[in-house]
């Protein structure tokens, strides 16, 4: 909802958010970056040489101050937790005083709203898909005017989803439902799953796989008891070098699928399809091109039993 002005193609940029981090660093644009922060494990191999050369500033939310000492001509940011209305790091008001316009992500933006009734990560009137990233793309590709790196970058992304779709196709398999496990405070409480408009449904979409979760939060609360009558031929683990929450150890996770009296009942578990991608690609992001190769290779590996 807000316009952003961007006088000259910035020089000193500073990311908040990995997917963020990440989108600059494929467009080339490390010698421009001055900063990150908000970190979920470590840059995919090919990116990790440019990335080794940018500063972190924080490994979660930077303050307000360590941004502002940086001295960044823009921020770029994953998400508005971080720079929005109610900023952890800063409002886009409080960075303007300073002189320093902001971008957040249109994955955070658009179809997407924070309610009373939601958690954190807020719901989703609308399924996300790959063409909100083609939006970011491009918009920062103009941003920092480099046209042709953001056309590239957005034809491989597109060329690597039809690889991965004919590679899960290969092997002739009945339908299949899928439950997307991110975290959760404890291993034995609520766990925080897929609701079925966030890339994870768009995951599933793509991969023609039925996401079990029916709601418009991006990541609500479900009991295992619900989980369990839903009973998913598929459970797909977040793993992340963050250690927030218990449930953030992918470890703890698989072992508490396997030896919870619940848990280890259900199909998924009982027939091993349990497929581990980094959290970072489930997020809305160029990343679901990484979830969406890792489950396609998980599906093709367990042949045609569900």
């Amino acid at each position: 909802g807000h316009s952003v002005r961007i006088d000259a193609p910035p020089q000193r940029a500073i990311s908040l958010g990995q997917a963020s981090t990440e989108l600059l660093l494929s467009l080339g644009l490390a010698p421009r970056m001055v900063g990150t922060g908000v970190w979920f494990g470590p840059l995919p191999p090919a990116l990790a040489s440019a990335g080794a050369s940018v500063p972190r500033l924080a490994e979660n939310a930077p303050s307000f101050e360590s941004v502002a000492k940086a001295a960044p001509d823009i921020v770029v940011a994953q998400y508005t937790y971080h720079v929005g209305p109610q900023g952890e790091v800063a409002t886009p008001e409080q960075l303007l005083t300073l002189g320093i316009p902001s971008y957040v992500s249109p994955s955070d933006c658009d179809g997407k709203g924070v309610t009373a009734s939601s958690n954190a990560d807020g719901s989703r009137s609308q399924l996300y898909s790959l063409a909100l990233v083609d939006k970011e793309i491009s918009e920062l590709a103009a941003i920092f005017n480099v046209p042709a790196a953001g056309q590239a970058l957005s034809t491989r992304l597109h060329e690597r989803v039809a690889a991965a779709v004919k590679l899960a196709n290969a092997t002739p398999h009945p339908p299949l439902s899928v439950l997307y496990w991110f975290s959760s405070t404890r291993l034995e409480g609520d766990p925080w799953v897929a609701g079925k408009n966030g890339a994870p449904g768009y995951i599933a979409q793509v991969l023609g796989l039925h996401n079990v979760i029916d709601s418009d939060e991006e990541w609500p609360g479900v009991s295992w008891e619900s989980i369990a009558a839903k009973d998913p031929d598929v459970i797909v683990l977040a793993r992340m070098q963050r250690r927030l929450y218990p449930a953030d150890d992918v470890e703890k996770k698989l072992a508490f699928l396997r030896n919870d009296p619940v848990t280890r009942e259900l199909k998924a578990v009982r027939n091993g399809r349990l497929i581990v991608v980094d959290a970072n690609s489930l997020n809305p992001s160029m990343g679901v091109v990484d979830a969406i190769e890792s489950i396609a290779a998980g599906l093709a590996s367990k042949g045609s039993t569900p």
